[in-house]
């Protein structure tokens, strides 16, 4: 659908906006409605309301390359969702992320990286996650996380886990093991280690929920919830976000 006049006018005017203000480095995006989408449109199956998600993804993320943000985490598929939602859904939702997957890691110099428990995900999902990082791996440009079989707390679970295990194996012992735990530590075995946190966490649909979303790296995220569903964002929504993150000031603590 073509822009209106009125339109351009008004992005343009918030571009004037953002213009010198701070600007997030990473960009957490829940992008939620998706089936919501679907069904106030009377549409078959919720499949169409993913697809139209998936779709919104690829302009969503060439705005933020636009705007010169380095890192992007989608969250696509919870952990959560993996028990929670129907089988021909899931299934539906595989291939669509097995596309998205596929074609972010062809596109440009985009670097795609999975995060999240691959253990629970169906096979084929599996390999075209771990063959679109392989391919994009050398890639230099926006870093992509794709959030598929992902839970916040089974993240900083896992990232204990091999930190416990890392010190066992360089001989540490039960008695010394407190004395190796660390936020620094634990940090450093987290699934987006050498990354930096994200700035922004933006969610779509009028929720105002992290849904065990990177609880960890969030700690001192500024959060912005926009009431479009999924697909109907829009360019001047995510400015928007962007202006009012410019405008925040920022605090690390209380």
């Amino acid at each position: 659908m073509g822009e209106g006049l009125l339109y351009r006018l008004y992005r343009r005017r918030i571009l004037g906006e953002i213009e010198g203000l701070a600007k997030p480095q990473h960009v957490a995006m829940i992008l939620d409605g998706n089936r919501r989408w679907a069904k106030a449109r009377a549409l078959q199956s919720s499949a169409h309301g993913h697809r139209a998600g998936a779709d919104k993804i690829h302009e969503f993320l060439t705005w933020c390359e636009d705007q010169g943000i380095s890192v992007v985490t989608l969250y696509l598929l919870s952990a959560d969702n993996l028990s929670a939602r129907a089988t021909a859904e899931l299934n539906d939702l595989a291939d669509i992320i097995e596309s998205l997957a596929d074609q972010l890691s062809r596109f440009s110099n985009w670097r795609v990286k999975h995060v999240g428990q691959a253990d629970g995900l169906p096979s084929h999902l599996r390999e075209t996650l771990a063959g679109a990082a392989e391919r994009s791996s050398r890639n230099s440009g926006l870093h992509i996380n794709l959030a598929v079989g992902y839970g916040g707390r089974a993240e900083i679970s896992d990232a204990v886990s091999r930190m416990v295990r890392e010190h066992q194996a360089r001989g540490g012992t039960l008695e010394d093991l407190p004395d190796a735990i660390s936020v620094p530590e634990i940090a450093k075995h987290l699934y987006t280690v050498g990354q930096p946190d994200p700035d922004l966490v933006i969610r779509t649909s009028g929720e105002q929920r992290l849904s065990d979303f990177m609880l960890w790296q969030s700690a001192h995220s500024e959060f912005y919830f926009v009431e479009a569903l999924g697909p109907d964002l829009r360019e001047i929504d995510f400015l928007r976000a962007l202006r009012d993150f410019g405008r925040r000031q920022r605090r690390y603590g209380m």
